[in-house]
């Protein structure tokens, strides 16, 4: 029997559903960057690649953390600006007031701790890493069940991927 070749998805789901859920990213920063704040109890840890391309830090944070780092929006953030694929934000680094500015496609996580909710993305790949991966082409495995309600509400996107 011939093996079959898997369907081409030129439609890109996994871009177009990674795309909507930085949508909902922006969203929650846009209500944070409202008169009102953010509401309640809600804050943001914000993880993203700090050399990611679109990426501004200062020369001094991106020393001390070269690859990666969480940010926290929470009471202290200033002059947070929404754009539709970046936004940046004032944070103060041992007093002093220091700007950062990212695309959405930097992010890797996003966890509003107050309800327990997160969404994580894996880091761009390089076209290496994708290379590999294509050439190293296995059947999808089937998601593992959840153990329960107890834990963050998790969006994993590599359930979804071809592997």
């Amino acid at each position: 029997m011939a093996e079959e070749t898997p369907p081409v998805d030129e439609m890109h789901y996994e871009q177009l559903a990674q795309d909507a859920l930085r949508g909902v990213i922006r969203s929650a920063l846009e209500r944070a960057a409202t008169p009102e704040g953010i509401p309640g109890a809600h804050h943001f840890y914000v993880t993203f690649k700090t050399r990611a391309p679109g990426v501004s830090v200062p020369p001094d944070i991106l020393a001390k953390y070269p690859d990666e780092m969480t940010v926290v929006l929470q009471h202290q953030y200033w002059d947070l600006k929404v754009e539709p694929g970046r936004f940046s934000v004032m944070l103060k680094f041992g007093g002093m007031p220091k700007v950062l500015a990212m695309p959405y496609t930097a992010v890797t996580r996003f966890y509003d701790p107050s309800v327990q909710f997160l969404l994580q993305f894996e880091s761009p790949a390089t076209v290496e890493e994708i290379a590999a991966e294509v050439a190293a082409a296995e059947p999808a495995k089937a998601p593992s069940p959840e153990t329960g309600d107890d834990g963050p509400k998790v969006v994993s996107l590599d359930q979804f991927r071809k592997k």
